[in-house]
């Protein structure tokens, strides 16, 4: 999966026409389509899942402030399954983006085209429009290419631009398959106990944006931080 961004809580969608229409898929991508779809569902549900933190957020009025959640690219599977809730997630224009674009989409997200390197200006105005209207978006801030963990400023920039919290988004599976990829993209195995939480949201600096911009390797660590706090409480969980 190649997305630099995404999520919402609300079932309100950017501006209709924001995004680029839909591309023409070949039959090679229309398969991917299908069998990324049947195959999430059948192996997601056989996954035991305890979600921690995410009271608040399910619990905020229609017209309470919306929030960027920070996730790590590799991580974006178990919790793609687990938020399921109507997301806005940045996708990256090129070719196999749109085959993401449709997997995301039979979830319940809706996607935001775009990414840091092709149309990342654009992706980051319509996420800022989807958050005024009433959406969180959540932001892979290593995606689409890396380096892995790397944190490039979108996610800051967005909450400046907008006033929105930050919040860190991390999971841990017991059991899991790595792919030989930039991000070690996981794949929680049939029945692993899959344990996310959603950490304290933070609030942006009111700063000058290069000042708040120069602070990203700060929020990689609030994210390891956050990692390190759900592997403790997957022990737990046992």
């Amino acid at each position: 999966m190649t997305s630099d961004s995404g999520a919402v809580v609300r079932d309100t969608a950017p501006t209709e026409g924001a995004s680029p229409p839909e591309r023409r898929l070949d039959w090679r991508r229309r398969l991917a389509v299908a069998v990324g779809w049947v195959g999430l569902r059948l192996l997601g549900a056989t996954w035991r899942v305890t979600v921690h933190g995410r009271e608040w957020l399910l619990a905020r009025p229609d017209d309470a402030p919306r929030v960027v959640l920070m996730l790590w690219h590799g991580q974006l599977l178990p919790l793609l399954w687990v938020h399921r809730q109507r997301t806005g997630v940045i996708i990256s224009e090129h070719a196999d983006g749109e085959v993401i674009a449709r997997v995301v989409a039979s979830f319940g997200f809706f996607p935001v085209r775009g990414s840091s390197s092709r149309g990342g200006a654009r992706a980051l105005l319509e996420a800022a429009r989807a958050l005024v209207a009433g959406s969180d978006i959540a932001i892979t801030p290593d995606g689409p290419r890396g380096p892995r963990h790397s944190f490039a400023p979108g996610a800051l920039m967005l909450a400046h631009r907008t006033g929105a919290a930050l919040v860190p988004l991390v999971a841990h599976a017991d059991r899991v398959w790595r792919l030989p990829s930039w991000d070690q993209f996981e794949i929680p195995k049939p029945f692993a106990r899959v344990t996310v939480l959603y950490d304290a949201p933070i609030s942006p600096e009111e700063a000058p944006l290069r000042t708040v911009v120069e602070k990203a390797p700060a929020f990689s660590r609030h994210l390891e931080a956050a990692a390190e706090r759900v592997r403790r409480l997957a022990i737990t969980d046992r």
